[in-house]
């Protein structure tokens, strides 16, 4: 299990009192939220579903515009939109859908945000994919089209295209929830190794085994607070807070 590092003051992502609700108020997503996440660290958040996880690793992305409070991304407030590209060229994210493109090979899939982003070579986009296929295990899919390939395979290949951007930072939405059971775990092992090669990530998952593995931080949310911050360790042997033990006294068996 690894400890909770030693952190410096600011996070490489600041959230400051942020606030968001839908339905013109009626429904509360995130209710003044502020947390640092720092260098290195896995954060896995938890939560009963609509206690805002999905939400707040939006805000960080700018997929969601916060009503109040400030979202710093690498000494980048979210506020100012021209920061917006830049700040996404350092965070990537995957979601609970595959979001590929049908019409273009596993290998172009990884390749095209290289090129008109990064502003590679066709050559170094391709070494750089291929590199990132062998990472992920599936090397021999490079010419196949999504449709030919397995879910599992499917989000692996989203990952290896969000890690080709190199970013400091990946988000991952729930990147399991959309799986057959048997592909859960070829996705989680990549993220593994992902957390033990020091990548800085922020992951919602219900994936509780991933937790105990992989995270140096636990946040458990509901109604969009933060209901306890802290280690795997201490979240499952001793949780403070009711709610906290209400939550996994139905999701652990």
């Amino acid at each position: 299990m690894q400890a909770l590092a030693a952190e410096p003051r600011a996070g490489i992502i600041q959230i400051r009192n942020v606030s968001k609700t839908f339905e013109h108020g009626r429904v509360v997503a995130l209710d003044d939220v502020s947390l640092d996440f720092f260098p290195g660290q896995v954060v896995v958040i938890i939560g009963p579903s609509g206690s805002g996880k999905s939400t707040l690793l939006r805000c960080i992305n700018h997929l969601e515009t916060p009503d109040s409070g400030i979202v710093t991304v690498d000494g980048v407030p979210l506020s100012d939109a021209t920061n917006i590209n830049k700040v996404r060229m350092e965070v990537g994210m995957v979601f609970q859908q595959f979001n590929l493109f049908p019409h273009l090979t596993v290998l172009d899939n990884i390749i095209l945000a290289q090129r008109v982003v990064r502003k590679r070579t066709t050559a170094e986009a391709e070494a750089i994919a291929r590199d990132l296929l062998v990472k992920v295990g599936i090397p021999e899919k490079a010419e196949a089209y999504p449709g030919q390939i397995s879910g599992g395979q499917q989000q692996r290949v989203a990952i290896a295209r969000a890690l080709a951007m190199q970013p400091k930072i990946m988000l991952f939405d729930e990147p399991t929830s959309a799986l057959d059971p048997e592909m859960i775990k070829e996705v989680l092992d990549v993220m593994l190794d992902l957390a033990r090669d020091g990548m800085t990530m922020v992951v919602v998952s219900h994936e509780m085994g991933f937790t105990r593995n992989a995270a140096s931080r636990v946040i458990f949310m509901d109604d969009g607070q933060i209901i306890e911050d802290t280690t795997p360790q201490a979240l499952f042997s001793a949780p403070k807070e009711q709610r906290t033990r209400d939550f996994l006294s139905k999701i652990l068996h």
